[in-house]
């Protein structure tokens, strides 16, 4: 079985939530894990996702918790930060 894993830091502007993490969530950079195997005997690489873990500040916060996520969930989350990063660089409407 070959596994690769990919580390990655994603930025968060504005507090979130996502599903797993039963708070909210500060914002911050946040590291995240994923894992992904090798789907061996075909003519090329390919790899489906085993494992997506994010780092979070425990409740206590003096620790760190890994927090099983849902890659789905944590795209909708970064979404949602940069629609709501748009939103507050854009000028205020007004109403004639």
């Amino acid at each position: 079985m070959t596994v690769r894993t990919i580390r990655q830091t994603i930025a968060f502007r504005k507090p979130f939530y996502l599903k797993g993490v039963d708070r909210l969530l500060s914002p911050g950079d946040y590291g995240v894990i994923t894992d992904d195997e090798l789907i061996e005997g075909l003519s090329f690489s390919a790899y489906h996702r085993i494992s997506t873990v994010m780092f979070v500040p425990a409740q206590s916060g003096c620790a760190v918790e890994m927090v099983t996520i849902d890659p789905l969930d944590l795209q909708a989350a970064i979404d949602r930060d940069a629609r709501e990063r748009i939103d507050d660089s854009a000028p205020p409407q007004t109403r004639d």
